[in-house]
């Protein structure tokens, strides 16, 4: 298979790596920087000219709405990122053909390519990181709608006041009560403005401490109550939990989210599979380099 080079850039830190027959053979991470879209594509420019391919294609996982290798709409996730020209940078600079999609498509594509005896259908994956995303693949193909939102959940409405804004500046959106962000500034308000980072309060919760337990199984349940209606209203088979903070909260916080799930979506007892990504970390990274193998194929957007 043809070596190829996948990067993940997220809100807190960008991934960069080298895949080569469908695994990651060398991968690099580096903090995401501040000062826009131009910052960032110099970063992303460094880290590849670091892992000294050669590569004969470069995917890459955006965050925010992708049209045509340039990142057309996106939040403050990333500040200054919306009408970053990805493809255009990069492809000029390293004279590759360049495949640009939104991250959390990436990390689906990647997880459903490489998930043994996925289900068939539509299944949605959702990213749990800084932000909170969500993409739709059908039968190994993504799904993208005519907008370029298809999937998208960060600003699907919820009942309650998030702990902190979502990237678009409201409150009441599932990604103000459920992104990594936002189960800290929950946990830290609970525990008397102490500032504890996520993967503190993971251990906590896992030693069992009860306010640690009780934010994470709270945003669980506040993401499946939310994907209930969403899981009903376009008829998805399946959910699959994915990104750092996601994997990081564990089975909790999955359980808690199927749980929330399968009370509230119709009909009553409907078959909803809610699992956790299997890939791990290097899900999106791997995502992104077999799309830009696809490109490289002039291929279709379904796995192998």
């Amino acid at each position: 298979m043809t070596t190829t080079a996948g990067v993940d850039i997220g809100g807190t830190k960008i991934a960069a790596g080298l895949v080569d027959d469908g695994e990651v053979v060398r991968m690099l991470r580096r903090p995401t920087p501040d000062g826009g879209s131009a910052a960032v594509l110099d970063t992303v420019a460094t880290m590849l000219r670091e892992l000294a391919g050669p590569f004969s294609a470069i995917g890459v996982g955006s965050p925010g709405i992708v049209r045509d290798g340039t990142v057309v709409s996106a939040t403050d996730v990333v500040p200054g990122w919306a009408g970053a020209p990805v493809r255009e940078r990069l492809s000029g600079e390293f004279g590759v053909p360049v495949a640009v999609d939104n991250d959390v498509r990436a990390m689906a594509y990647g997880e459903s390519c490489r998930t043994e005896g996925k289900p068939d259908g539509l299944v949605l994956y959702v990213s749990v990181g800084t932000g909170l995303g969500g993409a739709l693949v059908r039968h190994g193909v993504l799904v993208h709608g005519n907008h370029g939102s298809a999937g998208e959940i960060a600003h699907l409405l919820t009942p309650e006041r998030g702990a902190r804004p979502c990237g678009c500046g409201r409150y009441d959106h599932l990604e103000a009560s459920v992104a990594g962000p936002a189960v800290a500034a929950a946990y830290s308000a609970r525990a008397g403005g102490e500032p504890v980072p996520l993967p503190e309060i993971a251990r906590r919760m896992r030693a069992g401490e009860p306010d640690a337990a009780a934010v994470v199984a709270g945003a669980g349940r506040i993401l499946g109550r939310a994907l209930s209606g969403f899981v009903t209203a376009v008829d998805v088979d399946a959910v699959v939990l994915g990104g750092g903070a996601g994997l990081g909260l564990g089975e909790p916080f999955v359980q808690a989210a199927a749980e929330a799930l399968r009370a509230e979506v119709r009909p009553a007892g409907r078959p909803a599979e809610v699992r956790s990504a299997r890939l791990g970390a290097d899900a999106p990274v791997l995502g992104a380099a077999l799309l830009a193998l696809l490109a490289l194929e002039e291929g279709t957007a379904e796995c192998a």
